[in-house]
């Protein structure tokens, strides 16, 4: 009999199994979860979420499991998910599109007054050396290769980021 096929899913729905891998999540706790593991570098929002969950789980990649308290929900990841999430780690090849609201704000800085356009470096300064403090410390405890090379990046992503905004000039 040969092997099942993997359901392709998409870069949400991947974030989603990969982070049921380590057990049975409420949607509330794969928000949480999302925003602290990736947040920094890939995005998902509360809605997506919730929108995502039972796509997945009519596709037969997530079950249903145990109730919760006020009526949440947990979600258990089954062998075909496991497949699909493994499908797609694998197709991975190819380079990414970076999609950055502040990239896009700094590039059209100019249209904005010298007021506005220090306020919006300075808010983005602090909040890019917060992000980078953070990111040093993961990155510091981090023992698992491909996490640690992942944090490695967030570091950089985030030198880089705070590079840019103090290229752009203020006034």
């Amino acid at each position: 009999m040969p092997p099942a096929r993997a359901t392709p899913v998409n870069s949400t729905a991947a974030a989603l199994l990969g982070l049921l891998h380590t057990g049975p999540m409420t949607g509330g706790q794969l928000v949480a979860a999302a925003g602290e593991q990736f947040g920094t570098f890939f995005s998902v929002t509360r809605s997506q979420i919730y929108r995502e969950l039972p796509v997945l789980a009519e596709a037969g990649l997530v079950r249903l499991g145990k109730q919760g308290p006020r009526g949440s929900q947990q979600y258990v990841l089954t062998a075909a998910g496991k497949r699909s999430f493994k499908a797609w780690v694998a197709a991975g090849a190819g380079a990414d599109t970076l999609r950055s609201p502040l990239v896009l704000r700094l590039l059209h800085a100019g249209f904005l007054t010298p007021k506005q356009r220090a306020d919006l470096l300075g808010g983005s300064r602090a909040e890019y050396a917060s992000r980078l403090e953070a990111a040093r410390a993961a990155a510091r405890s981090e023992e698992d290769p491909y996490r640690r090379a992942v944090a490695d990046f967030t570091v950089a992503h985030t030198r880089a980021m705070l590079k840019l905004v103090d290229a752009i000039p203020a006034d």
